[in-house]
C-alpha cells in the first residue's frame, strides 16, 4: 500500500498560511482541519495551517513524515439517521517542532498572509509560568510561546497595525480569550516588551472567547484494520471522530464577515454572548466524562458507552447528570433535560470506541472546572451533599493513587500533582487522605475541607472503595450519605 503524502494522492499545491494552530492532538485535527476544510471547499478562503506542538513530546514528526495529511472519520446518530463519512483533511501545510528549530517556530511571524491564532493546549495549557523568560528558546507555556510570537511578528512588521491577528483560544475553560490576553499581557510587563507592543496588541489584535464539541476518540486503534481496508495508502494518524460538531464564538459581525461559516453547513454560531452555550456543554457533557472517568475505570468498565450500557454504572451517571448537574443549574429544565437526553446519545454512540483513558488527560484541573461548579452549587441549594458527585470525587482521588488490583491505572497529569498524591497516598488514614487531598486550595480554587461534610464524606467513600469494590462500595455509601 502506498504511502500517505502529497505526490501520491495528487494534492502537491499547498495553500498560504492563514492560521497557525497551537496543538497537533486528536481533537483539533478532527475539530479546526475539519472546519477549514470545510469553508476552504464552500468559500474562497483559501486557509493553510501551520501546526505547532505546544510540548515537548509530539506528532509533529509524524504528521510532517505525512506532509500534513491524515485522514478524517465521522460516525453518528443524527436526528434518527446513521451518519458515516470519510475525509482526507489536506490544509495542513507545516508543522512545526519549537523544541527542535525555534527559528523555524519564529518564521511563523514573518508570514504576510497570517490572520489566526488558534489553539487547544487542555485546560491545564492557558497557564502564567514564572520562570519563562523571553530569551528561552522556546519558554515551557503556551501564553508565553505565543507572546514570544506576537512581539517577533511587531517587530518584522514595524508594528503594521494590518498585522494584528484573531486569536481564537479553544481550551475548555470559561474567557479562554479574556485569561489568554491577561497572561500575555502579564508576560508583556514582567520582559518589559514595552508600551508600543502593548497597544498594538490590544488595538490591533482580536481575542475571542469560544466553545467547542465535538467528542473525538481519537486512533481507532482497536479497529483500525477495518479503518485501514477503506483506504488505498496508509495512514498511521487515522482520526476518528463523531458526526455532532458545534463551535460557538464570541464576537459581533466583524468576525462573522472574517468566518463566513455561515455558507457552510457547519453549526457554527458567532454570538455576543457564549455563556449559556458553555454552561450547558462544559456541566453536563463534559463533566458527566469527567466525573465517569475514574468511578467506570476502577468498576471495569473501558469505554464511555460500556460504562453508559452497564447497568450499574449507567445508573449513576444517569443520576448524577439528570439528579445532581442539572438541578444545580440555574436554566430551563426542559431544555437540559433534552440536552441531557441528547448527550447520552451521542455516548451510545455505536461507531465510536471511546476509551476511559483517552479522557483522563489532566483529571485534576477537568474536574476543577466541570465537576466541581455543579458539586459546589448542589450544595448551596440544597444544603447537602449530591450522592453521587461526591462519590465520583472520592473516586478520582482513589484514581490518583495510580494503581488497582496490582495494575497500573492510566494517570496522566503534571508531575507535581502525580507527585502531591503520591505521598498522600503514603498514609492509611482515609480521613487523613481526604483532609490532605480536599485543602490543596492551588487545585480545586478553594479549600474544601470548609464544605460541611466532605472531608468525611470522600473519606468514607475511599474506605469503601478499597474495603468493598465500586458497586458494593458506593451502595454502603449512598446509605450514609
Amino acid at each position: 500500500m502506498k504511502k500517505l503524502n502529497r505526490k501520491n494522492v495528487g494534492l502537491e499545491e499547498k495553500l498560504p498560511i492563514k492560521i497557525v494552530q497551537f496543538g497537533e492532538g486528536n481533537f483539533l485535527r478532527a475539530f479546526i482541519g475539519y472546519a477549514f476544510q470545510e469553508l476552504n471547499k464552500i468559500t474562497d478562503f483559501n486557509a493553510g495551517i501551520a501546526v505547532v506542538q505546544p510540548i515537548d513530546k509530539g506528532l509533529v514528526n509524524m504528521l510532517n513524515d505525512q506532509d500534513g495529511l491524515y485522514t478524517l472519520f465521522m460516525k453518528g446518530i443524527k436526528k434518527g439517521e446513521e451518519i458515516q463519512q470519510m475525509e482526507l483533511i489536506s490544509n495542513i501545510v507545516k508543522a512545526v517542532d519549537p523544541y527542535a528549530d525555534f527559528n523555524d517556530y519564529l518564521s511563523l511571524a514573518k508570514e504576510t498572509s497570517l490572520e489566526f491564532i488558534i489553539s487547544n493546549t487542555t485546560e491545564a495549557g492557558i497557564a502564567y509560568v514564572s520562570s519563562d523568560t523571553p530569551d528561552m528558546q522556546p519558554p515551557s507555556s503556551f501564553p508565553a510561546k505565543l507572546t514570544v510570537l506576537l512581539h517577533e511578528r511587531f517587530k518584522y512588521f514595524n508594528g503594521d497595525k494590518s498585522k494584528g491577528l484573531t486569536l481564537i483560544p479553544c481550551e475548555l475553560i470559561n474567557h479562554n480569550s479574556e485569561t489568554l490576553k491577561d497572561i500575555i499581557l502579564k508576560y508583556v510587563d514582567d520582559w518589559n516588551l514595552g508600551n508600543d507592543f502593548k497597544t498594538w496588541l490590544l488595538e490591533s489584535n482580536a481575542f475571542h472567547s469560544t466553545l467547542v464539541d465535538r467528542i473525538v476518540p481519537g486512533y481507532p486503534k482497536d479497529d483500525i484494520e477495518a479503518y485501514n481496508s477503506q483506504l488505498n495508502y496508509q495512514d498511521n494518524l487515522i482520526v476518528a471522530a463523531e458526526a455532532f460538531f458545534l463551535w460557538v464564538i464570541e464576537g459581533g459581525d466583524d468576525l462573522k464577515a472574517k468566518l463566513p461559516f455561515n455558507k457552510t453547513d457547519l453549526d457554527v454560531k458567532i454570538v455576543g454572548d457564549m455563556q449559556p452555550y458553555r454552561t450547558r456543554k462544559v456541566r453536563i457533557l463534559n463533566g458527566a466524562h469527567t466525573a465517569m472517568v475514574p468511578f467506570s475505570m476502577l468498576y471495569g468498565n473501558k469505554t464511555v458507552k460500556q460504562s453508559v450500557d452497564n447497568s450499574f454504572t449507567g445508573e449513576f451517571i444517569n443520576k448524577a447528570v439528570f439528579n445532581e448537574i442539572i438541578e444545580a443549574l440555574d436554566m430551563d429544565k426542559a431544555e437540559l433535560n433534552s440536552f441531557a437526553e441528547d448527550i447520552f446519545d451521542r455516548f451510545r454512540n455505536p461507531f465510536i470506541v471511546h476509551n476511559l483513558s483517552s479522557i483522563a488527560l489532566n483529571s485534576i484541573s477537568k474536574f476543577t472546572v466541570r465537576v466541581l461548579p455543579s458539586l459546589l452549587e448542589y450544595v448551596n441549594i440544597h444544603k447537602k451533599l449530591p450522592t453521587n458527585l461526591t462519590f465520583a470525587f472520592a473516586a478520582l482521588i482513589r484514581f490518583y493513587k495510580g494503581t488497582w488490583n496490582g495494575e497500573n491505572l492510566p494517570v496522566q497529569d503534571s508531575e507535581d500533582i502525580i507527585t502531591t498524591f503520591t505521598k498522600i497516598w503514603k498514609s492509611d488514614d482515609y480521613l487523613e487522605i481526604a483532609k490532605r487531598s480536599l485543602s490543596i486550595q492551588e487545585y480545586w480554587g478553594e479549600d474544601l475541607t470548609k464544605i460541611d461534610n466532605l472531608t468525611e464524606a470522600v473519606a468514607l467513600a475511599l474506605k469503601e472503595i478499597d474495603a468493598n469494590g465500586i458497586e458494593v462500595g458506593y451502595a454502603n455509601y449512598s446509605k450514609k450519605f
